[in-house]
């Protein structure tokens, strides 16, 4: 009798704590402009090495100042900042070219928001030792990047091309380069070889471009890359011949028609996944689909779900909120409840779908006993 006691104690302590903290969806969540997005990814800056913590000096400085106090000659259209005497900033000048006489010593180059088309071999002849190479929002086309351009700069590390007119990845890209962000372009296809050297890419955005198949020979020498963002392509279905070693995975605003067994076998470090807005309706989610120990968090937001999909044990955040779930399936969670056999979820979203809070099964808190949030 005081073993039962217990028992309805603790499920009564766990659902009062969790009505605690069923929540409403948050409105008004500032969105960064384009200007400040830099492909939708932070770069995390390292003070010790020297790198300067912010990507414009505009209303930041009094450009006169600086010209009578710098003691170093400075581009005519750009600044050169005490604070940060290996960068140079030549961002929202209106430029149609890179300017003339570069700093030799410049490793960070600011050059987003301008009127660039092109790159020829002789504009960085003075920049070898670049780190950063940052030319978002730009006119560059394909054919105006040279491929001795880039290959001869080999201590570059971050290139930043997104919202440019590039219709393929650019070749000759530089071992060296640690995060490539190709984001809002006009991209296509892949060459091949293109990542052949590549061993040191941890990052890769390619999302609004115009992609439609990945081929085996596409991603070949990316042996570190951590997070690839396909999001808002023109996928029909889930691509083949992605990098293993990817850990963040994006492919959101594609038109997905079927998710199978076998769509994510080898990624055993997979553990963010971003599916919102892809079309998936349940019939065309295999029962296996998401059977991996390592995933943390699932985005299926936004797509045309009728049921709450299996998923691991391990997962910690899932996102369904507006789709047209109507029921609450404590198995997609748990297949089986126990002393250790329970969901590590934390966060969960089923809000915009066609159920309430007083719907849920009361077996519900046995199985999700660690839950911080459900938004229904």
């Amino acid at each position: 009798m005081a073993v039962l006691r217990s028992v309805l104690s603790l499920a009564l302590t766990l659902a009062l704590g969790l009505m605690l903290s069923v929540c409403r969806p948050v409105c008004g969540t500032p969105v960064a402009s384009q200007d400040l997005d830099y492909g939708g990814v932070p770069l995390w800056i390292n003070r010790l090495l020297g790198e300067p913590s912010v990507f414009s000096l505009r209303g930041r400085m009094n450009r006169a100042w600086f010209r009578a106090n710098n003691p170093q000659s400075c581009p005519d259209l750009c600044d050169c900042p005490i604070q940060w005497p290996s960068a140079l900033y030549c961002d929202h000048r209106d430029l149609g070219e890179l300017p003339d006489s570069m700093l030799y010593n410049t490793q960070y180059l600011f050059l987003q928001g301008n009127n660039i088309s092109s790159l020829p071999s002789s504009s960085l002849t003075n920049s070898s030792g670049l780190r950063w190479l940052i030319m978002d929002d730009n006119r560059l086309q394909t054919d105006g990047l040279q491929t001795s351009t880039l290959q001869n700069l080999t201590r570059l590390q971050y290139l930043f091309l997104n919202h440019n007119k590039l219709t393929a990845v650019p070749s000759g890209l530089p071992s060296s380069l640690r995060q490539l962000r190709l984001a809002h372009n006009l991209i296509t296809s892949i060459s091949p070889g293109t990542f052949g050297n590549l061993h040191n890419l941890t990052l890769l955005l390619l999302q609004g471009n115009r992609l439609n198949v990945i081929t085996e020979t596409d991603f070949t020498g990316l042996v570190s890359l951590n997070l690839l963002d396909l999001s808002g392509n023109l996928f029909s279905s889930f691509p083949s011949h992605l990098p293993p070693s990817i850990q963040q995975l994006y492919l959101s605003n594609n038109s997905l028609s079927a998710l199978g067994e076998e769509s994510l076998w080898g990624f055993t470090n997979l553990r963010y996944l971003r599916l919102s807005h892809c079309g998936l309706v349940s019939p065309s989610l295999h029962p296996q689909s998401f059977n991996l120990s390592s995933l943390v968090e699932l985005d299926l937001s936004y797509n045309k779900l009728t049921t709450i999909p299996l998923v691991p044990l391990t997962l910690q955040y899932l996102y369904l909120e507006a789709n047209h779930i109507q029921e609450f399936n404590v198995s997609s969670f748990c297949r089986e409840v126990g002393p250790l056999s329970y969901s590590r979820m934390r966060i969960l979203r089923l809000d915009g779908n066609k159920m309430s809070y007083h719907l849920l099964p009361p077996e519900w808190v046995y199985c999700l006993r660690v839950l911080h949030h459900i938004y229904i």
